[in-house]
């Protein structure tokens, strides 16, 4: 049992207020250091040891029940509600002229070797089971991509038991040269993963399973890919929505057209209406990413009026001639704007 002067969150290496993540995250690096499958001769000994108290720190430490007892009374918790009953017994004794105290005020330590002899538990060290590390990398789709759903080779590299010394870090009773005396070495291993369609930006998918190894028949990790979505010219993501700006000439914002507009799938005819205002926008349903209820966002065209270069004669005096009609002064709301803010 792990001693009074190194108790169970420093064997951890976790402050008192750790939550349950950090002490899983603990138990797990500090493992796959000191397992003693991983070690040999007098080394593995003191692993054992060492593997011993980290599996009773964490079990106690994961469990809420557990780990409040041990809050309140330390390394004794165990035997709390045992000494609880014979501090009890005992004050009744006192009050019949027995020992007067009881066991007010006394060191659990001597106590629980008085009363249960100091019973701590055992158990094979190599026999534990460790579950593997959880491992986390970074991929990047397109929009389409997202639209989609698209599967994915991932490159991942891992700590695997050394193949010439096996795990025992010692060959010919030197330290292995191939692993360098650690026995693990790295090794790179290609998997492929399906990453479902409407997926957000910089958010996690979880793949079960797909992690570390675990050691001694414990469960492989998970393996988390961060997704992060290419930017792309043409299409904008808001949440499950698609954004695109649509140029269109003056004379279609004026009077109407049908013009073509991209989609993630084929582009689509559109109607622009009769008098259509730069910044306007248009609604097409259903034609942006898929949502986690199995629906679809929308894609928005948001119109923008653009000019044509080089006007050819014919075109310059059909301008001059637009310009001679009576027309309101587009500027006249901002004019008066500026007036009553100024005065």
């Amino acid at each position: 049992m792990a001693t009074a002067q190194r108790g169970y969150y420093d064997i951890l290496g976790v402050q008192r207020d750790a939550s349950a993540d950090d002490i899983k995250k603990a138990f797990r690096r500090r493992a796959r250091e000191i397992h003693p499958d991983l070690h040999t001769g007098a080394k593995k000994t003191e692993m054992e040891k060492k593997f011993k108290e980290l599996n009773e720190a964490h079990e106690v430490l994961s469990d809420p029940d557990k780990r409040k007892k041990y809050d309140q009374y330390g390394q004794n918790w165990e035997q709390a509600e045992a000494y609880e009953k014979a501090r009890q017994q005992a004050g009744s004794q006192a009050g019949r002229g027995g020992a007067a105290g009881g066991f007010s005020g006394g060191d659990f330590g001597d106590i629980f070797e008085t009363f249960f002899g100091g019973r701590g538990r055992g158990g094979n060290a190599t026999g534990f089971a460790v579950d593997g590390e959880d491992l986390e990398t970074d991929v990047e789709l397109s929009i389409r991509e997202v639209a989609t759903g698209v599967s994915r080779r991932i490159d991942l590299t891992e700590r695997v038991t050394c193949k010439a010394c096996g795990g025992s870090a010692i060959v010919r009773g030197r330290p292995c040269v191939v692993c360098g005396g650690t026995g693990t070495q790295a090794e790179k291993r290609t998997i492929e993963v399906r990453i479902p369609a409407g997926v957000q930006h910089d958010t996690r998918v979880r793949i079960t399973g797909k992690g570390q190894p675990g050691v001694n028949g414990g469960r492989p990790g998970d393996l988390y890919l961060r997704v992060h979505i290419q930017a792309n010219g043409v299409f904008r993501q808001k949440g499950s929505d698609i954004h695109v700006t649509l140029p269109v000439w003056p004379w279609e914002a004026a009077l109407g057209a049908e013009v073509m507009a991209p989609t993630l799938a084929e582009p689509v005819k559109v109607k622009i209406p009769a008098g259509s205002k730069a910044d306007s926008k248009l609604r097409l349903k259903g034609k942006g990413l898929p949502t986690s209820a199995g629906e679809h966002g929308d894609l928005f065209l948001k119109l923008k009026i653009v000019m044509p270069t080089g006007l050819s004669d014919e075109e310059r005096a059909l301008y001059e001639q637009l310009s001679h009609g009576r027309h309101s002064d587009p500027r006249a709301e901002i004019l008066a704007a500026s007036r009553r803010h100024s005065s």
